[in-house]
């Protein structure tokens, strides 16, 4: 292996602070888990957390961050077949529910205390978005477009885990009824609008 391909000792180390922080984020709530409960539970000093996360709200962002990255690989596995733009669309949010609602350090982001926290970076996230449009079905339009509709998705599959449908078949239906044909359209009018020829 390259030298350049393995990680630093930075780079083990911050995943170490961040793999303790998730933990803390299950037991105690995202909210309620401190800068020194992490430094704490990673073994290490409050001036060394603070050298790879300056603040809580950083520490916060690259674990979303880093797990978002992970859940939207799985899922770009998932619906890679997938080409009908309404049926991938509904696929990738399932998908996407799905992992988060099985994974403990994930799911504790999308409890009564802690939603505000996750809707909050998912709101603000250029990672959250690109990783969004990347689950879209490929279109051409604007930059601005795409970005509104990745940040739209994004925004639906966080109100399904934060509110959840009665149970997963009722969540399927409403977003083949109702997310489906929207994106579907959408794509349909912008691919129209920017390819007018094709």
């Amino acid at each position: 292996m390259n030298d350049w391909l393995r990680p630093t000792r930075a780079d083990i180390a911050a995943e170490q602070i961040l793999d303790a922080a998730a933990q803390l984020f299950v037991e105690r709530g995202v909210t309620n888990t401190g800068m020194g409960d992490v430094a704490r539970a990673a073994g290490c000093s409050r001036a060394t957390l603070y050298r790879y996360f300056p603040n809580r709200q950083s520490l916060r962002i690259a674990f979303v961050h880093r797990e978002a990255r992970q859940v939207a690989a799985a899922v770009a596995t998932e619906v890679a077949g997938v080409a009908d733009p309404g049926e991938r669309v509904v696929a990738a949010m399932m998908a996407s529910i799905r992992l988060v609602r099985a994974d403990p350090t994930l799911i504790a982001w999308f409890g009564a205390g802690d939603a505000g926290l996750a809707n909050e970076i998912g709101r603000t996230s250029d990672v959250i978005e690109a990783i969004g449009a990347g689950l879209l079905p490929t279109a051409t339009m604007a930059d601005a477009d795409r970005s509104r509709l990745a940040r739209w998705a994004a925004r639906v599959i966080m109100s399904f885990l934060t509110a959840p449908g009665r149970d997963e078949a009722d969540e399927r239906a409403m977003l083949e009824r109702f997310v489906a044909p929207v994106v579907t359209e959408t794509l349909e009018r912008l691919v129209a609008q920017y390819n007018p020829n094709g």
